[in-house]
């Protein structure tokens, strides 16, 4: 499973109006903590194939990050039909524990 990467606003507009999950990594090329995130997402998104990936540079789209609350990265936002259902902020994104517990509540039919 791959992660696709976003690079227009159109794009992130048009991923997250899906009726299914999305979810989209927010993160910057200076950030440690998001280096630390790559080493484990790929299990994480194996484990949730019922979701579409996506990532985008935060420092790329600073309207885009400022819109949907980014205050920090990484940060992984779950959307569904256009609307941001979950957010899980850059402190609490450091380990694979934390990243599972949160997207377990977030499933297809729910």
């Amino acid at each position: 499973m791959t992660v696709t990467p976003i690079q227009t606003e159109v794009q992130f507009n048009n991923a997250i109006q899906d009726g299914n999950l999305t979810v989209v990594k927010f993160y910057t090329n200076w950030c440690p903590d998001c280096r630390r995130l790559n080493t484990f997402i790929g299990d994480i998104m194996s484990e949730h194939q019922d979701k579409a990936w996506f990532e985008m540079n935060g420092e790329d789209f600073p309207e885009l990050a400022e819109e949907h609350a980014v205050r920090g990265v990484p940060s992984l936002l779950v959307y569904r039909n256009g609307k941001k259902i979950g957010h899980l902020h850059s402190k609490y994104a450091k380990t694979p524990e934390e990243v599972r517990e949160f997207l377990a509540q977030f499933h297809q039919g729910a």
